[in-house]
């Protein structure tokens, strides 16, 4: 969740003659791979499901390991489809159902003692699993059964705080995992699987309130997914938005590729975990999947640049590219920008391979770990390096209402976007 302010990039005049055509095939495949990812990412999510209905039909060991690969491989597809963010107001209206961060952890189950979120929002420690009826803004809520209604409608955002996150991947990944209390050594979080034993064997209460709460939020997942899929189809509300004028289709990919760039990623989801040193700032942080979101995000704005997009289950979608759209105009831009991208994309790609290797995200945050703070600061740099240049790409384009956000936490950074 971006928290910025807005700073014009570009005011620049029409489209160049003649390059109408050419960019409605941009907007197209730029339209065509969302469509793909967001069904890639239907499809994990339903595989999810099945994943945690086995859990919750028979807790185990292996039931919940399998749950949690089904996690991990459900982000895969949908962190590429970040990119179409903040260019796409139909995606940022839905957002928050299914990936708001960072959470309150304990507005939905137990939490260690001493839980840092308790002093800054009265819901931090609600613990609805644990409660079939609690206060809210006055009113009595009955909660006996958990429902889709109780989540999306009372507790999202309850109280107007976007730290009361009660549906999504993370609400799911921390019903999974519980709460990583592990920063200085490899490990994320180790909720047993005997949490969704109902009955005999149950460990940390009420588990037949949380394997509820976790089928509901799965389906809830499902159900949102399904939605915003829909919306990219021949004739789907995004589609036709981002289609109807290409000159303002190719100024939403570039606002969507500029400030997931700079403002999400490099500041929110990577430079501020690293100023305050806090593992609670990683983005995955109750798995420990950080580093792979990361990539996956960045991968995302490489598939919009490229017009290619691989599928999980291996076709390809391709077609006309913003990166030919450049190149038309400024090769050296295009060729730099790829150049940048593809930089930025191995350094995300170092965190990967040194979290595999046994230094976790929370561990590189630590004060001290120097070899951690150079592995990320290069990907902000890298983040960074291409924000200028896609803000360079906005003005050679000649485009119109390219807005980028800036980020208190990049202040330093270069003033990119002034």
């Amino acid at each position: 969740m971006l928290r910025s302010c807005i700073i014009l990039v570009t005011t620049f005049g029409a489209s160049v003659s003649g390059w109408a055509s050419d960019r409605a095939q941009v907007v197209e495949t730029y339209s065509d791979i969302a469509e793909a990812a967001y069904s890639d990412s239907l499809t994990m999510a339903r595989q999810l499901q099945a994943a945690v209905d086995s859990l919750i039909a028979s807790p185990s060991e292996s039931t919940l390991d399998a749950a949690r690969s089904a996690w991990l491989a459900a982000r895969d597809p949908y962190m590429q489809t970040e990119v179409y963010r903040f260019g796409n107001p139909i995606v940022d209206d839905w957002e928050g159902k299914v990936n708001a961060w960072p959470l309150d952890e304990g507005l939905i189950d137990y939490v260690a003692a001493g839980y840092f979120g308790a002093g800054e929002n009265e819901l931090a420690e609600l613990n609805v699993i644990a409660s079939p009826r609690f206060a809210l803004s006055g009113r009595e809520i009955e909660a006996d059964v958990i429902t889709a209604e109780l989540l999306s409608d009372v507790l999202q955002e309850a109280g107007e705080n976007e730290a009361n996150v009660a549906t999504g991947y993370h609400a799911i990944e921390f019903l999974l995992w519980g709460q990583d209390l592990t920063s200085n050594a490899p490990g994320a979080g180790q909720r047993p699987y005997s949490d969704f034993v109902v009955g005999e064997g149950c460990t940390g209460d009420n588990c037949d309130r949380r394997a509820e709460y976790l089928n509901v939020a799965t389906d809830l997942l499902v159900s949102d997914l399904e939605w915003i899929a829909a919306q990219w189809t021949d004739g789907g509300a995004a589609r036709s938005a981002i289609t109807t004028d290409p000159d303002a289709g190719l100024a939403a990919i570039l606002t969507g590729m500029g400030n997931l760039s700079y403002g999400e990623m490099a500041g929110q989801r990577v430079k501020l975990g690293l100023i305050l040193n806090d593992p609670e700032e990683e983005h995955d942080c109750f798995s420990d999947n950080t580093p792979n979101s990361h990539f996956h995000d960045v991968l995302g704005i490489q598939n919009v640049y490229r017009g290619q997009y691989k599928r999980i289950d291996g076709s390809v979608v391709s077609g006309a590219s913003l990166r030919n759209a450049i190149s038309e105009v400024d090769p050296n831009l295009a060729n730099t920008l790829d150049h940048e991208i593809s930089e930025t994309l191995q350094a995300a790609d170092a965190l990967r391979a040194r979290a595999a290797d046994g230094m976790s995200y929370d561990m590189m945050l630590q004060v001290g770990n120097d070899e951690g703070k150079a592995l990320i600061n290069s990907l902000i740099d890298g983040l960074v390096a291409q924000s200028r240049s896609i803000e360079r790409a906005s003005a050679a384009l000649d485009l119109a209402g390219v807005v980028l956000e800036a980020d208190d936490t990049l202040e330093g950074a270069g003033d990119v976007f002034q």
